[in-house]
């Protein structure tokens, strides 16, 4: 399965397949599974075509030409073929070079539909498929199979090249050792790899080719449960700094002057996190939760446990606006008990110190100090906190805040800060609910719990799509709803996908799997549309403007002010998207939303609805009905059910942006397995890799399980599940 391709193919075709399909030993071409299978049936003779089917001759050309289109531009090109039995007509467009490479005698294989033209209802092949063929018995043969394997392809490389690359590969090589144990394969009646790879590439029976798919998905769903297994084991040896319950403690405080009732979630998993922090080996939990389900505060309870036990807690958020936020929050919640040398701080406060990148060189310094003294409990910042030179004085917890944004390497940074060998704690929040399947096989080396009630006084939200392209009228009805709402002392947001201008490559911008679909104008811009609406339908009204671009300290001031009421309408990228609190806000209103994936405009709606207001989401797009954007939008303002929208997500969305190239930056070795149709599967996979693992924690007793997690997810693959 290692031996490169050149020794196996000749060298165009190895370099053609390293180049366009990133596919360079043997195992990556058997691994480069079909996609579909065509049903062709057997060689057809011409004779016996009948128009409407999907036929594959072998014939001789008799002659090519082309010439112009007479009505348009363009070319067209039109061959005869002979079997022997008869001639049929085959028609090309816009193939200049064809007639040089149809030459007549020349044989080739042609597969594509029959239809009639003409006033004759002459039978022809229009633009049908081809293979130039060298008089090989065999490789007629091979394109005579009941089942043709339909490959991932280039135009350099068509799927006939693959097939037969593939056949070359299984003529000349032997059976690859099996990875699985037999006693494995027996209990869940699986086929020997080396037939399940026969047979995805070469078999006629779609009940077979179904089995052997069974068996390579269990391929594919052990090597990333045996790797996230083994991290699981490794966090679990180390030693974690215990943090257990203090009575009397800063917890308590907090606890005792909370104005508000814990929901029953957020009280079970408080008590789940302070077993979990006293106990000797560290905490690795996600929490998950509906937007403004209070994580946050769980969070906070959970850090004030270790600031009992004499440690220091971090919190790491991924843009300077939510830390700047989230430290604010701290603090407020805290009140007394969060300001620490403070005149009229309580007894026992903590201090709370900010550290981002952009702070001034004084106050960095400054927080620098404070972080390395242990005068700071919790710190709170971006990924300036992973920098070498920020020591810690004695860190118990990471707190790391929107998951996605962040990769375990830098989360492992972190976690090597803690004293005295010891791994701190770490527990993750998202507050874009995952589906079960996706859970288990992304955050497979955490514990997941979730948040799912949200705490009395959150008001309701009403989500509105505005179809601009269908009622263009309804724009100016957008921008009335908001000049009412500002009347009545309100606020709102409004969203759009670019920044404007130079704009950096992926700088707070729409989800990618969202865009693209549209090809005829650029999506809408804040620097551009912020001049507009303050000079036209919001005239009158203070509009604030917040992207990623503008620095750290005008980004800090812009949401004072918008939290301050001093504006009326932030006008921003999604830099706004999750952590932002202003409850007065009530309005949000998303141009271009199509351009947004499901649970980005979940988790921009979020953003509204945090007081005793009702919150209007207003998604516009000039998209047709019928079109998978709207089928998007719709899914979006027909439920506020985070954990509802996660799975409606994972369905519209191609799973290659779970586990593929677009997260990872490179080619996964998951082809087959689906987060959807597999839950079954991936669950025993889970449960035997842990079993394996528990028993064998190095595999040294199953080298081949061994070989399968490293051949099928190498070490920048599994780090790569955890971006997600």
């Amino acid at each position: 399965m290692d031996d490169a391709l050149d020794r196996v193919l000749d060298a165009r075709s190895a370099t053609l397949l390293a180049g366009q399909l990133d596919v360079h030993t043997v195992g990556d071409l058997l691994r480069h599974y079909p996609r579909r299978y065509a049903d062709q049936g057997q060689l057809t003779p011409i004779a016996d075509l009948a128009a409407g089917e999907d036929v594959t001759v072998v014939a001789e050309v008799r002659k090519c030409g082309s010439r112009r289109m007479q009505r348009k531009n363009g070319t067209i090109q039109h061959a005869v073929i002979w079997d022997g039995t008869r001639e049929l007509d085959l028609t090309f467009f816009n193939q200049r070079h064809l007639p040089e490479v149809l030459t007549p005698g020349r044989k080739a294989l042609f597969a594509g539909r029959v239809t009639r033209y003409g006033k004759a209802r002459t039978l022809q092949l229009t633009h049908p498929r081809y293979q130039l063929l060298d008089g090989d018995a065999d490789q007629l043969a091979e394109f005579a199979r009941p089942l043709i394997p339909v490959y991932p392809a280039t135009k350099d490389l068509p799927s006939w090249t693959i097939q037969l690359c593939v056949r070359q590969v299984f003529d000349v090589l032997d059976d690859p050792t099996d990875p699985l144990p037999p006693s494995l394969r027996a209990a869940h009646r699986l086929p020997e790899l080396g037939a399940a790879l026969r047979a995805v590439h070469r078999c006629d029976d779609r009940a077979q080719i179904a089995t052997a798919q069974r068996r390579l998905k269990w391929d594919e769903a052990m090597a990333v449960q045996l790797t996230l297994a083994r991290r699981r084991q490794e966090a679990s040896s180390r030693p974690a700094p215990a943090c257990p319950r203090r009575d009397g403690g800063l917890a308590a405080a907090f606890d005792s002057v909370l104005p508000f009732t814990l929901t029953a979630g957020q009280r079970e998993v408080g008590e789940l996190l302070a077993a979990e922090l006293a106990g000797e080996h560290p905490m690795n939990r996600l929490l998950q939760g509906e937007v403004g389900s209070g994580k946050t505060v769980v969070a906070l309870r959970a850090m004030l446990r270790v600031l009992d036990a004499g440690r220091q807690a971090v919190l790491l958020a991924p843009t300077e606006v939510l830390a700047a936020q989230h430290a604010r929050s701290l603090r407020a919640m805290l009140g007394e008990h969060g300001r620490a040398g403070e005149l009229g701080s309580a007894e026992q406060a903590t201090r709370i110190v900010l550290l981002t990148g952009s702070l001034p060189a004084r106050d960095r310094k400054r927080a620098l100090l404070d972080v390395a003294s242990g005068a700071a409990g919790i710190v709170v910042g971006t990924h300036a906190l992973i920098q070498d030179r920020v020591s810690f004085a004695d860190l118990g917890l990471v707190v790391v805040d929107e998951q996605h944004r962040f990769g375990v390497e830098q989360r492992d940074a972190l976690r090597a800060r803690a004293a005295d060998g010891t791994s701190p704690h770490v527990l993750v929040m998202t507050a874009t609910p995952i589906p079960r399947t996706v859970a288990m096989t992304v955050y497979g080396d955490l514990e997941v719990s979730a948040l799912r009630e949200l705490p009395s006084g959150r008001s309701p939200i009403s989500t509105t799509v505005v179809p601009v392209g269908e009622k263009p009228g309804w724009l100016d009805r957008v921008w009335r709803r908001i000049t009412e709402e500002v009347a009545a002392g309100r606020q709102a947001y409004v969203v759009c996908p670019r920044i404007g201008g130079a704009d950096a490559v992926g700088e707070d911008t729409a989800d990618e799997d969202a865009a693209g679909e549209d090809g005829e104008r650029p999506p809408l811009a804040v620097l551009d549309l912020a001049p507009r609406l303050e000079e036209g339908p919001l005239a009158g009204l203070r509009l604030g403007v917040l992207h990623g671009r503008l620095p750290g300290a005008d980004k800090d001031a812009v949401m004072r002010s918008f939290t301050a009421g001093e504006i009326d309408v932030l006008v921003a990228t999604t830099v706004i998207e999750v952590g932002v609190d202003v409850p007065n806000a009530t309005v949000m209103v998303i141009m271009d939303a199509q351009r947004f994936g499901v649970s980005q405009l979940h988790q921009l709606r979020g953003r509204v609805g945090r007081g005793s207001h009702p919150g209007l989401c207003l998604l516009v797009t000039d998209f047709p009905e019928g079109s998978t954007a709207r089928e998007r939008l719709g899914a979006v303002a027909a439920t506020t059910d985070g954990f509802e929208l996660a799975q409606r997500d994972l369905e519209l969305r191609h799973e290659g942006d779970v586990l593929g190239a677009v997260q990872s930056g490179r080619r996964s070795g998951l082809k087959l397995l689906s987060l959807l149709r597999d839950a079954d599967l991936i669950g025993q996979a889970r449960e035997t890799a842990q079993r394996l693992v528990a028993a064998d924690p190095g595999l040294t007793g199953h080298p081949g399980l061994a070989r399968l997690a490293a051949d099928l997810l190498d070490e920048e693959r599994a780090r790569f599940l955890q971006k997600i």
